[in-house]
């Protein structure tokens, strides 16, 4: 039965991974314009530009279980809607990313079985990488930037600004980073029912995070602790009030407190508003090409 999941995993990577090279514009021209199912994967490319596109449902057939995954084990899927590795210099604008129409959960080995890996994963060495004006929706495992806590190839690249996008009903991962320098800022943020933590600091991250609008999620979950020890957070709303969120982790997480100074200043900030600004922000593919 493993042979035949490996083998139909393969078969469906073949079907749906479609690979972006150097100096590449992929613009989405009229309302609808995207890709279901298939994987963008922008891998040791430079030059890219990806805009004005919707990507939906990129699901696994064929997830692998993993019984060390966990105390009980768990269901483990590939595939990203789009997918950086080592790449470099690539914008990333006015998309849309979302798991629906999402299939009805179902369990196996007392598991959900996941079907769904990360909208937009900037792993590998990429750098200097913009996400902005995009729409990540109705998702788990939103957007990871960094490879794994040994990487060698991270340290020293993973220069992300992540700006004036909206996440709507997403769980985690937004974003998710190790060793990277990542400024994210203008952002909005409208938690769901399921909505665990939106900015994980991990390993050698370096995080600052400043002027987000966040809705409907306590202040003490907007951090979630991943292995680092620091995040700049400043000029964030927490519905409507501003909150140091990194005061109000370390409150809650007396055991594993975070540092309010991640080491750096972010020095290409035109754009940068107050947080209410970004209160009603709509982002996202646009009707016609993005402009």
């Amino acid at each position: 039965m493993e042979d035949a999941r490996a083998a139909s995993a393969r078969n469906q990577a073949a079907a749906i991974t479609l690979k972006v090279g150097d100096d590449t514009t992929i613009v989405g021209d009229g309302p609808g314009a995207g890709i279901t199912g298939g994987s963008l994967h922008v891998q040791s490319a430079r030059n890219v530009i990806i805009r004005n596109l919707t990507f939906r449902d990129v699901r696994d057939c064929f997830p692998q279980w993993d019984p060390t995954d966990g105390a009980t084990g768990n269901w483990n899927s590939s595939y990203d809607s789009v997918s950086l590795s080592g790449a470099t210099n690539v914008w990333v604008d006015h998309s849309t990313f979302t798991d629906q129409p999402k299939p009805a959960e179902t369990v196996y080995f007392g598991r959900p079985f996941e079907q769904h890996d990360g909208l937009l994963d900037i792993t590998n060495g990429s750098d200097l990488v913009t996400v902005s004006y995009n729409r990540f929706e109705d998702h788990g495992k939103t957007m990871l930037i960094g490879s794994s806590n040994s990487s060698t190839t991270d340290p020293g690249k993973l220069r992300v600004s992540v700006h004036h996008n909206v996440f709507r009903n997403v769980e985690e991962r937004a974003p998710r980073v190790r060793f990277g320098q990542v400024h994210v800022y203008d952002n909005l943020y409208e938690a769901g029912p399921t909505y665990i933590y939106a900015w994980g600091v991990g390993v050698q991250s370096k995080i600052v995070a400043e002027n987000n609008y966040i809705k409907g999620v306590p202040a003490e979950n907007v951090i979630r602790h991943w292995g680092g020890t620091a995040i700049t957070a400043r000029g964030n709303l927490v519905d409507g009030r501003e909150v140091d969120v990194v005061a109000a982790f370390n409150a809650a997480h007396p055991d594993t407190p975070l540092a309010g100074d991640a080491g750096w200043t972010p020095t290409l900030t035109r754009g940068l508003e107050p947080a209410h600004k970004v209160k009603h922000l709509r982002a996202g593919a646009q009707r016609g090409p993005a402009r």
